[in-house]
């Protein structure tokens, strides 16, 4: 689990530096750039489009995780605006809340 919570931290760091640079470099405007790129059916839309699905089935996963519960509904909308930049601490987050315990990590609300 050690290991584990090791990637999820390095990931989340080399994730949230990448952004604040490319923010400081060409701003906010991301929904612009994505979707366009997918509108253009070109390889940059389609990874976006794959990126998308994530995001979606990641969402669900929150939402189910927590039993749908308004809580669970607010952290799965979370979850699909803030992709990794979000799944990667709410694990984190998890394996210490479920000390350690991955069937409990991925699971939650369905054990209780």
């Amino acid at each position: 689990m050690m290991a584990f919570r090791t990637l999820l931290l390095g990931l989340w760091v080399v994730l949230a530096g990448y952004t604040a640079f490319v923010i400081s470099r060409y701003g906010m405007g991301l929904l612009p750039i994505f979707f366009g790129d997918i509108a253009t059916v070109s390889w940059p839309g389609q990874f976006n489009l794959d990126f998308l699905c994530f995001l979606v089935l990641s969402a669900l996963w929150t939402a189910w995780r927590n039993g749908f519960s308004a809580g669970g509904l607010i952290l799965a909308l979370v979850a699909f605006f803030g992709g990794a930049g979000f799944l990667l601490p709410y694990l984190l987050f998890l394996t210490f809340r479920e000390n350690g315990d991955p069937v409990r990590v991925l699971a939650g609300a369905r054990l209780r």
